[in-house]
């Protein structure tokens, strides 16, 4: 897969110009109306990741390609997209409507970690629809934005970043997250965390980063300094699943990713994800699609 999408190539393929704050040490941010289009003359957004994070409210059909999943938007909805995640958007609407925003991490630097919040883990929900009384909540916030960002006020920036936490925690109200006591997020809580984090830290796949290096439940115990029985219990108890099945999940995951959106070969893919042999990736593929790797790319 190619290299992330940077915040210079974005602008250069959107818009064809670049602002004049874009390399200024406190980040980057700025807001934008979508504006009702033809699909089929609109230019679609590339299959891959960037290195920015984007929140989108869109009205109109349209569908998102997720990592491998395909998720359907029908009437309205709130989108959160994060570097970790290559995806691309397809417009089944002639007309639509909206408005996106577009940040670095740096933007938030001293303001919090993105990455604690669901909305922008791997594992987390991305897409929220919405009831008209919330849209009529989500269009006034990115108003907001607009007064703001075109504003004087010398700590506008400050009230960007507020609005920003605003729309992340009404998207996180509308699906509640588990909860679970102190003791549980102290502890096991926590070890899972730190477990999930170096999972996701070894994707996606891509020239810059070719091969994952933990394969097992060993190799991610003896890398966070646990017995692999305490990781095992924290993640049954935080995911419901053991950690052999989360990493399956996740190597399946990537290796649909490559194959449908790569031009890898099978052996290449197989060798990328840890697989010793093509035929080891072969039958780890096929028992949990029903389809060798080479069927499901020309499916």
């Amino acid at each position: 897969m190619d290299k992330p999408e940077n915040l210079e190539a974005f602008y250069k393929r959107k818009f064809d110009w670049m602002p004049d704050n874009l390399r200024k040490e406190i980040g980057h941010f700025n807001v934008f109306r979508l504006k009702p289009q033809v699909t089929d003359r609109a230019r679609p957004a590339p299959y891959v990741r960037r290195d920015y994070y984007k929140i989108t409210y869109v009205k109109g059909s349209s569908k998102i390609h997720y990592a491998d999943k395909v998720i359907e938007i029908q009437k309205q909805s709130l989108v959160f997209s994060n570097p970790l995640i290559p995806y691309k958007w397809e417009h089944t609407e002639s007309m639509r409507s909206g408005y996106f925003c577009i940040f670095n991490q740096q933007f938030f630097h001293q303001f919090g970690d993105l990455n604690q919040y669901e909305v922008f883990q791997p594992k987390g929900t991305h897409v929220f629809g919405l009831t008209d009384e919330q849209v009529s909540q989500v269009t006034g916030l990115y108003e907001r934005m607009f007064e703001e960002i075109e504003s004087d006020y010398i700590h506008k920036y400050d009230v960007l970043r507020t609005i920003v936490f605003e729309l992340l925690h009404l998207a996180m109200k509308i699906k509640p997250i588990t909860k679970f006591d102190k003791q549980q997020i102290n502890a096991t809580q926590r070890i899972s965390s730190l477990f999930l984090e170096l999972l996701e830290r070894q994707f996606p796949i891509d020239g810059n980063h070719h091969r994952i290096n933990l394969r097992s439940a060993s190799d991610f115990a003896g890398q966070l300094n646990v017995h692999v029985n305490h990781l095992n219990r924290a993640l049954k108890v935080t995911t419901q699943k053991t950690t052999s099945q989360l990493i399956a999940e996740r190597i399946l995951q990537e290796s649909k990713i490559l194959l449908k959106h790569s031009a890898w070969s099978v052996s290449e893919i197989a060798y990328a994800l840890g697989f010793s042999e093509s035929t080891h990736f072969n039958n780890f593929f096929k028992k949990r699609t029903q389809l060798s790797p080479s069927q499901f790319r020309n499916a």
